[in-house]
């Protein structure tokens, strides 16, 4: 159970990420320089690792265009459209849709990732998560247009991070290359893609001191060494475990959202996230093995460069 501080550690670095951008956005820092500043951040730290351990980074173009891909799905946009939905609704409840990445992450391994199959619970659980999506939407009335349009940012991003996590396993996370190494290179793309958007997103500005901090421990933490430690956890307890973090995320971020931001938590969150983490919990749901197959062990070492679907 060595693994267990860096778990809880893990799930409230990514659990308080949401409340790093609300403080933020509320300080006027516009959603690309929000995503921008946390991936220049999060980049300095994971190159700073593979300077202490003299890790060098890929050199093959084809990791490279890896790369650049996965940089644009897991991070450059999601992490625009995350930050601009915030502007909209509270951090919880951007907290309770990212939880949905499982379900989206394993509707684009279906159609992408060879093995992935669909299983009847499996189904039941993309309906359920679905029916959750459609509980926080409120799709029984008329919601304000920005309510709408942030909500709709917060599911884009997890469309996104799903769409990233399904090609980063089929392209990206089996190389040979260190996760430090992979990670840096991932997050070093997400600053260049959106260093070319910068000129159309306004001059930047000082937030003030606490949005200053926020998004340094955003960036250096939260999509930095987090990285790190989530592969410490994968090594220690293996996949499965370390992949619950984001059944405990949205815990995190409810938490702060709600005693440090006094942000409200209304029904529809609470009644909608109940059906995403039970769909969640049936997608997770082993298939049954058959004659002439051999079951996957949960502590299979992984190599994956990304954290497990969660934010």
């Amino acid at each position: 159970m060595k693994w267990v501080p860096g778990f809880v550690a893990l799930s409230a670095i990514w659990g308080s990420s949401f409340a790093l951008i609300k403080v933020g956005v509320d300080a006027g820092v516009g959603p690309v320089w929000v995503a921008f500043w946390r991936c220049f951040f999060g980049a300095a730290a994971l190159l700073a690792v593979c300077a202490v351990t003299r890790t060098g980074l890929p050199r093959d173009l084809k990791a490279w265009g890896h790369a650049a891909v996965v940089a644009a799905l897991l991070n450059a946009v999601p992490f625009v459209l995350l930050a601009y939905g915030e502007t909209r609704v509270s951090s919880i409840v951007a907290g309770v849709f990212n939880a949905t990445t499982p379900l989206a992450t394993l509707a684009f391994a279906l159609a992408l990732v060879p093995g992935e199959r669909p299983t009847a619970p499996r189904l039941l659980g993309l309906a359920a998560g679905f029916a959750g999506v459609l509980v926080m939407l409120g799709v029984w009335r008329l919601p304000e247009g920005g309510e709408l349009a942030g909500n709709l940012a917060c599911v884009g991003s997890t469309i996104c991070y799903g769409a990233g996590f399904a090609y980063t396993r089929r392209f990206f996370s089996g190389r040979s290359e260190s996760a430090a190494a992979l990670s840096a290179l991932q997050i070093g793309c997400a600053t260049l893609e959106l260093a070319v958007v910068l000129p159309f997103a306004g001059a930047p500005h000082w937030p003030g001191p606490y949005a200053a901090a926020a998004l340094v421990a955003l960036g250096a933490l939260g999509t930095g060494l987090a990285y790190i430690l989530n592969l410490g956890v994968i090594r220690a307890a293996g996949p499965t475990v370390a992949s619950t973090v984001t059944y405990v995320t949205p815990l995190w971020s409810t938490v702060i959202g709600s005693a440090l931001l006094a942000e409200p938590l209304g029904w529809r969150t609470v009644a909608g996230g109940l059906l995403v983490a039970g769909g969640v919990v049936l997608t997770r749901r082993r298939a049954p093995v058959t004659a002439g197959t051999t079951p996957r062990s949960d502590r299979a070492p992984s190599r994956s460069p990304t954290r497990p679907p969660a934010r």
